[in-house]
């Protein structure tokens, strides 16, 4: 029984480019039926090329067979034939037109390089009127001028006292640090700061010293003795935005017991100076790391204020207002304010002993 007909492909070609599977192998066929075969195709396959190139050559090109490259090269040599008409259209012209165009390119040429010049002259004058701007503003906010800073940098001060300290600090440093006071009311005020540092900083102090004079009415110390502690340390009332309850009631007592050493001694003065034996001591550290917290004789000072009943005057806090009255001299020997304080140390204790010789005379010596 015999299987459905088979048809044939019209391309010859397909039939002879596929290998032949039979029931005994693959076999190729005799060279005798594969000879013919090929030569009618490739007579065929030509007139087929022939019409296919054509066909393309005269139908339009489609969008998917042009490439981008293309088209691109295709723009660069337009512009490069426009651009070569162009030199070659100027370069047909006359000698004057030449001649003028060339003196133009020249005068461009000439002026981009000017207008760079001009425009670095002018953000180098920009930035120095910034500059300018900028240390005029850090001189107005730090509040102190050209002059100050060269002061500071001619005038070796103590090494705790850097440009970048505040200004408040570093006045007092140059001014009442070291310096000796015997004024009763300018000694309770170096006491009544100092014990305050256990809470605030010396900056900090200074810049709040004005609040401090109007809440303890100028540091005198009957008028401080008599202030009602209850009132001061008020939520309400200034003296609460300074220092704590134990720090402000502190103050106050202490001002009580001042009253009493000055009925006892004559003055705060004399019984505070005592301890030195009227002449202040000069240290003569010459390092940061030699400055003691606190020394014997300011332990020996604080026991003695603490069985008065003073308060907060431990060795640390009294020996810093040892430092501050000048009954001790700490500045560093490199510091300009050493020799200043020993200057002023004679010349206070020159006062004294003319004050105490007035003091100690008789009536009798005196001319009848």
């Amino acid at each position: 029984m015999s299987g459905p007909p088979r048809l044939r492909s019209l391309n010859i070609a397909d039939t002879e480019s596929r290998p032949v599977f039979g029931p005994a192998g693959n076999k190729a066929r005799p060279a005798d039926v594969r000879k013919p075969a090929t030569k009618p195709l490739k007579k065929a396959d030509k007139p087929s090329q022939e019409m296919e190139k054509k066909a393309l050559a005269h139908s339009p090109p489609s969008p998917q067979s042009v490439k981008l490259p293309k088209i691109l090269r295709q723009q660069q040599e337009l512009h490069r034939a426009l651009h070569n008409s162009s030199m070659n259209a100027s370069c047909s012209s006359d000698a004057s037109s030449s001649d003028s165009s060339h003196s133009g390119r020249a005068v461009r040429r000439g002026v981009v390089p000017l207008r760079r010049k001009q425009e670095g002259l002018k953000m180098g004058k920009s930035e120095k009127v910034e500059i300018e701007s900028v240390s005029v503003v850090k001189v107005g906010s730090n509040g102190v001028n050209a002059d100050s800073d060269d002061c500071f940098e001619s005038k070796k001060r103590c090494a705790w006292i850097t440009p970048n300290t505040d200004q408040c600090y570093v006045a007092f440093h140059d001014e009442e640090w070291g310096v000796p006071v015997h004024d009763d009311k300018k000694l309770f005020e170096l006491l009544s700061l100092t014990g305050a540092l256990a809470e605030l900083t010396w900056p900090t102090i200074l810049s709040k010293r004005s609040l401090f004079r109007e809440v303890f009415l100028d540091f005198d110390p009957s008028a401080v003795s008599k202030l009602n502690e209850k009132k001061t340390v008020a939520p309400g009332n200034p003296a609460s935005s300074l220092l704590s309850e134990l720090k402000l009631r502190a103050i106050i007592e202490n001002a009580r017991q001042t009253c009493k050493v000055i009925e006892e001694f004559g003055s705060f003065n004399k019984y505070i100076w005592s301890f030195v034996n009227y002449k202040p001591i000069a240290s003569q550290f010459r390092y940061p790391r030699q400055v003691p917290v606190k020394t014997p004789k300011a332990d020996f000072i604080s026991k003695d204020m603490v069985r008065r009943g003073f308060r907060s005057v431990g060795p640390t806090v009294i020996y810093t207002f040892m430092q501050v009255a000048g009954l001790t001299n700490d500045h560093l020997v490199g510091c300009f304010r050493f020799q200043e304080c020993l200057t002023a140390a004679e010349a206070g204790e020159k006062d004294n002993a003319a004050k105490s010789k007035i003091e100690a005379k008789t009536p009798d010596d005196q001319p009848i």
